[in-house]
This record gives C-alpha cells, sequence and structure tokens, in this order.
C-alpha cells in the first residue's frame, strides 16, 4: 500500500499526459506505410493487429525529438518497454514482440528527424549530438515526462538494448588482458561502478560475455536492493549490479533515483541481417520472460 501511494505521488510530480504538453505534437499513423526502416521491416498488418502507432514531436532546450509510440489497446496495462537507440534494431524487434505478448506500451526513439537509423539525436540547434540515453536529467524535464508518461503503477520499466563485442580494457579494473573493445557492456568488464556477476554455467543465451542484465542500485546500499536482482543471480543470469551515486543521465540512474522499477536487458549485436535480427530478439524476449516470471507476475501473458 505505501509503495502504491509513493509511486502515485511520485508519478503526479514527474508526469502528466504527453499529448497535453505544450509544444508536443501527437499524431496517429499507419505503421504500414511509415517511412522508417523499422516499420519497413513489419509490412504484414497481422503483425499490427490489436496495436495503435502515433508519433511524437516536440523541443526541449536545443534538440528536437521524435519518439514512436506503439500501444497494445486490448492489453495496456503492461510494462512500459524502452528502445532509445535508433541503430539497435534487434531490440525494436524484441520491443515489438513483447508489447503484443504481454501488452502495455513501446516507446521508441526515431533518430530520423536528422538521420535515420543511428545512435544519437543529430537534430540539434549547436553542440554535440544527443545520447537518448542520456537526457534523463532534472534540468530537461519534458523529455522524461514524455518518454514514461505511459508508465503505470505496479508495472516495470524495460529497457532493451543491443551493443558491440568486447570493452573498453583501458578502463576495467578487471580482465585488462581481454581483447580491446568500446564501451562498458560485457560481463567481463569491472570498475567502481559496475560490478559484475558471471552466470556460472553459461547456458544460452548467458554463453555469450555481450549479454547482460543491468541491476541498479543506491549508493550505500547492498546490490541486492536493486529490483530483481537476486532472482536473476539466483537464475545464473549474467547480471551487471550498477551503482548509482550522481545521476549519469541514463534511465536506470533515473528510474533508481525515482524508485521505478527498472530493467536493462542487452544482447550483442549481430547484424541487420534476417538471421542476426532474430538471434537477438529470441535472446532479449528469452531474457524477457524468465525475469518477468521471476519478478513481475502481474504482467500476465497475453494468449
Amino acid at each position: 500500500m505505501f509503495r502504491a501511494l509513493l509511486f502515485a505521488l511520485t508519478w503526479l510530480a514527474l508526469a502528466g499526459p504527453s499529448a497535453g504538453d505544450p509544444g508536443t505534437h501527437v499524431s496517429r499513423v499507419d505503421p504500414l506505410t511509415v517511412l522508417d526502416d523499422d516499420f519497413a521491416r513489419h509490412r504484414d498488418p497481422a503483425e499490427w493487429r490489436g496495436l495503435a502507432v502515433s508519433r511524437i514531436e516536440f523541443r526541449e532546450e536545443r534538440a528536437a525529438w521524435r519518439l514512436w509510440r506503439i500501444e497494445n489497446v486490448r492489453h495496456s496495462r503492461g510494462p512500459l518497454w524502452f528502445v532509445p537507440h535508433d541503430n539497435e534494431n534487434a531490440g525494436f524487434e524484441a520491443g515489438l514482440a513483447a508489447v503484443r505478448k504481454y501488452g502495455g506500451t513501446l516507446v521508441a526513439v526515431d533518430a530520423g528527424i536528422a538521420d535515420d537509423g543511428v545512435r544519437m539525436n543529430r537534430a540539434v540547434d549547436y553542440g554535440r549530438p544527443v545520447d537518448p540515453n542520456r537526457n534523463f536529467d532534472s534540468a530537461l524535464p519534458g523529455y522524461a515526462r514524455r518518454i514514461l508518461a505511459d508508465l503505470k503503477p505496479g508495472m516495470p520499466i524495460i529497457a532493451l538494448h543491443t551493443n558491440g563485442r568486447g570493452f573498453d580494457t583501458g578502463e576495467s579494473r578487471c580482465n585488462k588482458s581481454d581483447p580491446p573493445g568500446s564501451g562498458v557492456i560485457s560481463i567481463r568488464y569491472c570498475d567502481d561502478i559496475l560490478r559484475p556477476s558471471p552466470s556460472l554455467h553459461r547456458a544460452w543465451p548467458w554463453d555469450d560475455d555481450d549479454t547482460v542484465a543491468f541491476a541498479a542500485f543506491r549508493n550505500g546500499q547492498s546490490p541486492s536492493t536493486a529490483f530483481c536482482r537476486d532472482a536473476m543471480v539466483a537464475a545464473d543470469f549474467n547480471v551487471v549490479q550498477e551503482r548509482v551515486v550522481a545521476s549519469d543521465r541514463s534511465l536506470s540512474n533515473y528510474a533508481v533515483l525515482h524508485d521505478l522499477d527498472y530493467l536493462n536487458f542487452e544482447t550483442l549485436d549481430r547484424g541487420d541481417g534476417a538471421e542476426g535480427l532474430a538471434e537477438g530478439r529470441r535472446r532479449l524476449l528469452h531474457i524477457v520472460d524468465r525475469a518477468l516470471a521471476m519478478c513481475a507476475p502481474q504482467v500476465r501473458h497475453r494468449r
């Protein structure tokens, strides 16, 4: 009861209907005609049965934004699925399948205002392009409010990503003799913030160092306080435990600091061919199925 009240009070402060926000343009679209690479892969009307698709456009500070909102209108009470990077196509594939299966709403950032299928939003008036997963900032409240507008009480946020192989060995505190890569998304990477708990048996889909689940927790608390962390470790996931000290403007940090249940699943980018996308989708959906069954039984599989 207390948690539900806390969520409601937090949400009144943070959210609000995006369609009613000044400067926000929301329009219904036909997914079969959208000129976007993600939609072009899905021209079968059966895939969109029961789904409503909207385009949300707005400006905040120096950036213009476009979001795709895909709602399961038959089962709107479900998770909030989030795909922040337009070039992570297997994430979109998994998100579309997941919103059909479990209900709720999928929000995907479209970088196509300036370029299509890229990671960063380049539609800026000045300065560097913006990472859509590094824009959750209290100084930019409109972005988070619009992304999270469809989050329902008692439902988790589930972010879906793909990533490159390997990690920056120069930044890691462990496994520094590994082949050099980029970034930090690997179960073999560790530093003061990211603490790996690797799978012991390495069964699929955890046979891959670059397939991981994130569990974020507040500085000064135990990793066990992270949503679903203990269950995922017990189920032999590759779990990256993320200690949140001060916000890095990511959604994982934002969710922890606002007491929102959040899961982030990543798998290796295997390319945009049919086989690569299918394998990425299978891995992400398998992880989603296991995690929801363990940690969010209120989310029902829609048959």
